[in-house]
């Protein structure tokens, strides 16, 4: 019992920690777009970077057991990699970043919608509802900022929406996997079959940026150092970690907080403004969050 109560408070703890870190690389990755790289490229060299890493722990185990498990970190890699990041990255060239955060964060009410349907044990209560709703709501807060008016795009808010659900079948479909192997291989798998379906998009549509000008500046290669050892090696290998642990109900609704800590780190790193609306919207997603992570 103390072991289960421990690992479930670890849990807690880390899927705050990873979302906190997910929160600022918004900020890391806008400041790379500003430095010359597409998004296809930033995705590429954090996901080469995260794979490299990890192989160094994870090395002794090439391929799943069976090759029904093998297909499962395939499609893994695609929902988690390379389709939820191309998905994500062309809705905001056809919509606003406030549509495409408002969309996306609808990822924890579609989790909990899937595994509702699959999963009997991961049905949530009429409180837990009501605390997700409001969490949603006041996310939305968080993200218009004082910005009251909303400029929909259909092809940019379906391509959104298409990310969202993307990241609830990751969330879902890892079920099947995450109690057979380690955190460490399942990333590992993840960041290889990411890289793997995303080179037709660079023979394709567009090749990917080699410019050594570019790479070779300090504000580029220090943020896709970030984001290929923190924020995706580390960050994956603790998210599938607290899946196992919390369930993925409970741990997807921590991604409400992720624009939160976008807010925060772009107020203090980008001088972005923080209006009474977006305080007001964090208090009432943290009151959401208490009442959706109790049954």
């Amino acid at each position: 019992m103390g072991k289960k109560f421990s690992n479930q408070v670890l849990g807690h703890l880390t899927a705050l920690l990873v979302v906190m870190i997910w929160g600022e690389t918004f900020v890391s990755t806008k400041m790379l777009l500003n430095a010359g790289l597409m998004p296809a490229d930033i995705f590429f060299y954090r996901f080469l970077l995260a794979y490299v890493l990890t192989w160094f722990v994870s090395y002794k185990r090439l391929f799943c057991r069976n090759i029904t498990d093998e297909l499962t970190t395939f499609v893994l890699g695609v929902l988690g990699g390379s389709l939820y990041f191309l998905t994500e990255n062309m809705a905001l060239v056809y919509s606003t970043a406030s549509n495409v955060a408002i969309l996306l964060s609808s990822c924890p009410l579609l989790t909990a919608l899937l595994l509702s349907i699959f999963y009997k044990s991961e049905r949530l209560s009429k409180k837990q509802i009501f605390g997700s709703l409001l969490a949603f709501l006041g996310m939305v807060m968080v993200v218009l900022n004082g910005q009251l008016i909303l400029h929909l795009n259909p092809r940019g808010d379906a391509l959104a929406i298409g990310a969202a659900v993307c990241w609830a079948f990751y969330s879902l479909l890892i079920k099947r996997v995450m109690h057979k192997y380690s955190s460490w291989f399942i990333s590992r798998k993840v960041f290889f079959y990411g890289l793997l379906t995303i080179l037709p998009y660079y023979a394709l549509v567009s090749p990917l940026n080699t410019d050594v000008s570019i790479l070779t500046r300090p504000v580029v290669y220090g943020n896709l150092l970030y984001l290929g050892s923190v924020a995706s090696m580390f960050c994956y290998i603790m998210w599938n970690w607290t899946l196992s642990k919390l369930g993925a109900v409970k741990a997807t609704n921590y991604l409400y907080l992720q624009s939160l800590f976008t807010m925060v780190f772009a107020s203090l790193i980008l001088h972005e403004r923080i209006t009474w609306m977006a305080i007001a919207g964090a208090a009432i997603l943290i009151l959401g969050m208490i009442r959706a992570e109790r049954k």
